[in-house]
């Protein structure tokens, strides 16, 4: 019993470190292409060749030819002896080079073995996603990899996100695929730098133009929203994001909506545009509540107060009585009906 008893104590000494030693292992950022998942895995299966990729190239019985060789800036293999001509390499599998590089010396030696393998990938440039992200990060794609990924790499987006991605392109495509999203010329490219705005409903909404195939060296960046403010007389006084469109009645109610004492007519507080200062805009709230105004468009940077009714205006005095009977009535409820 004393032995069982031991034992179980040092199983559970050795599991306390065990997490302890988890805990303070440091982050690794996200980088798709690693071993970790077998996507990823299948990705460097069928990983493009590209300019400063290494290949150990190895034939089997003749240590001569063997050697480690780079993919030059042009896209070939040509360091390689006995080569009559560059064996092309730039967006090809190793396997498709190993093919030609057998080929070619069958010319001089008799059903020749060849294995090549890639030592190191250094033709991309990593991608970075920044902005309304949870992990900003630089993450080296070893295939492939869709706007999605990338998000879902960085941790998904924040509550600050505004709705729209932007994508920019800092290096010209290695290997252009036929019909590509970016091709695409209703998406119109922006600027010289060829950026494009994607929207984040339309990514949810899974349409396939809003998930482009990010490059590598691109760099993503998930704006953040500008800010409004409800101040006053409002249950959750609160900083709100502009996402899209948002208008003072959907502020408010975010807001959990005005305190039983509240005045009806709201100021929204809005900077001048080019100069110092703001213009105090004034707005019945219960008029758009009810449908018989408009309601109103929020800008950036907008302060929502909302007043508080005095204790002895028509709004508060009724207010109060609504109250008190509110009391009595709860009061009765209780004790006189239940009891």
């Amino acid at each position: 019993m004393i032995n069982k008893s031991i034992f179980l104590a040092a199983l559970l000494v050795s599991c306390v470190l065990g997490f302890s030693a988890l805990a303070q292992e440091p982050a690794q950022g996200p980088v798709l292409g690693s071993t970790g998942a077998s996507v990823d895995s299948q990705g460097i299966r069928n990983y493009l060749l590209g300019p400063g990729d290494v290949l150990d190239v190895r034939v089997f019985g003749q240590s001569d030819l063997s050697s480690q060789v780079e993919v030059d800036a042009d896209g070939n293999i040509s360091s390689l002896p006995f080569l009559e001509r560059p064996i092309r390499a730039q967006c090809r599998t190793d396997r498709e080079v190993q093919k030609d590089i057998a080929t070619a010396y069958a010319k001089y030696i008799k059903n020749p073995q060849v294995s090549v393998r890639v030592t190191e990938r250094k033709s991309r440039q990593p991608a970075t996603i920044s902005g309304a992200v949870k992990l900003p990060s630089q993450v080296l794609m070893m295939r492939q990899v869709r706007l999605h990924e990338l998000i879902t790499k960085a941790g998904g987006v924040t509550d600050r996100a505004s709705g729209t991605v932007q994508v920019m392109h800092t290096e010209p495509e290695m290997c252009p695929a036929e019909g590509g999203i970016f091709q695409n010329a209703t998406l119109a490219e922006q600027g010289n730098f060829g950026m494009a705005i994607f929207k984040l409903s339309d990514l949810r909404l899974g349409k396939e133009e809003a998930d482009p195939y990010i490059r590598p060296g691109d760099i993503v960046v998930i704006t953040e929203g500008d800010p409004v403010y409800v101040t006053g007389s409002v249950n959750q006084p609160r900083e709100l994001v502009i996402r899209d469109r948002l208008t003072l009645g959907r502020a408010i109610a975010m807001a959990g909506g005005l305190q039983r004492m509240a005045k009806d007519d709201v100021h929204i507080y809005r900077q001048k545009e080019g100069q110092a200062g703001q213009d105090d805009l004034k707005y019945n709230y219960k008029d758009i509540k009810q449908g018989k105004t408009p309601d109103v468009e929020l800008k950036p940077f907008d302060i929502i107060e909302v007043g508080e009714s005095s204790l002895f205006s028509g709004k508060g005095m009724s207010d109060l009585f609504k109250g008190m009977v509110r009391g009595v009535s709860g009061t009765v409820v209780t004790h006189g009906i239940i009891y």
